[in-house]
């Protein structure tokens, strides 16, 4: 009977002692649970957004050659929160999407923004406020790694919107692609009457299809594509995912899009943010794609 009833009590204290262990346990979480959910306060919320604009190479009087001279692409820096101590956001150009943290000085109306470091890449942005526009320099952390290791920076702050619209302006537009060539063959008559052969490059070219077919409106069929030079094609896809702010690699894809006022690039993915007609349309100009050709000339700049 007397031994029942020490284990009891053992029990008894046991239980209590769980009870009081798990209530405490409760309040450190619940503790650890409100620190965390303090969030900083944020400022400035007015200058968040999307600024976009000119990432341009520093002239280099001593090039060898133009393209080592001078390059022109387009960029995009958004701001998505400042606080106190940080400035948060990322930047998109040439498809590379890469978030940045920094500072943001009231005094001078400047904010100094680093990417992450662990591309070769990455740089730190320091940029001034003037009006709705960032004006500054880029520096690459690495300059050993890349062609251009400083760039200016003249950006304007836009808001994306997505408009199905949007087309290519054809007084900003250049249906020749620059970027891709091949050799071919140029001949004259000396003064012999002789024909006479010398090497050219070549450049693929696009129609005024591009200016015409939206496939973000209208269901597209084999028929619409039929005999389409691939170049045109390829444009007509592509300008999809311009009017959805993607940010593209290829530069033959960039000539035709950077100089467009409505275009701004925003991401590296937008796949899912398509609609199902434009997914439709993607997927029958990739096949039509596959067995177009492309048309070349030669053309000069």
């Amino acid at each position: 009977m007397k031994t029942n009833l020490i284990l009891a009590l053992v029990v008894a204290s046991f239980g209590l002692s769980s009870c009081k262990k798990d209530t405490e346990i409760k309040k450190d979480e619940t503790k650890k649970d409100s620190v965390a959910a303090v969030v900083e306060p944020e400022f400035h919320k007015e200058l968040y957004g999307v600024y976009t604009g000119n990432f341009e190479t520093v002239y280099n009087p001593y090039a060898d050659n133009m393209e080592d001279n001078y390059m022109i692409k387009k960029l995009s820096v958004k701001i998505n929160r400042i606080t106190k101590d940080s400035v948060y956001g990322y930047s998109v150009v040439n498809g590379n999407q890469r978030p940045f943290r920094g500072i943001y000085n009231e005094n001078t109306q400047k904010f100094i923004l680093d990417e992450p470091g662990d591309d070769k890449t990455d740089g730190r942005f320091t940029i001034g406020l003037r009006k709705d526009s960032l004006v500054g320099d880029w520096k690459v952390f690495d300059r050993e790694k890349v062609k251009f290791p400083e760039k200016i920076v003249r950006l304007l702050k836009k808001d994306f919107v997505y408009n199905p619209n949007f087309m290519l302006d054809r007084d900003h537009s250049d249906i020749v692609d620059w970027t891709t060539t091949k050799k071919g063959k140029g001949s004259y008559e000396d003064e012999n009457g002789k024909t006479q052969t010398y090497d050219v490059e070549q450049q693929r070219y696009a129609s005024d299809a591009i200016f015409k077919i939206n496939a973000s409106k209208k269901k597209l069929e084999e028929k619409d594509l039929k005999n389409m030079k691939k170049l045109d094609i390829e444009i007509i896809k592509n300008a999809v995912f311009a009017r959805h702010g993607y940010s593209f690699k290829k530069e033959t894809y960039r000539q035709f899009f950077d100089y467009q006022e409505w275009y701004i690039p925003v991401s590296n993915n937008v796949d899912n943010d398509l609609s199902p007609l434009e997914k439709e349309n993607v997927a029958l100009l990739n096949r039509m794609i596959k067995y177009a050709e492309d048309n070349y000339d030669s053309f000069g700049r």
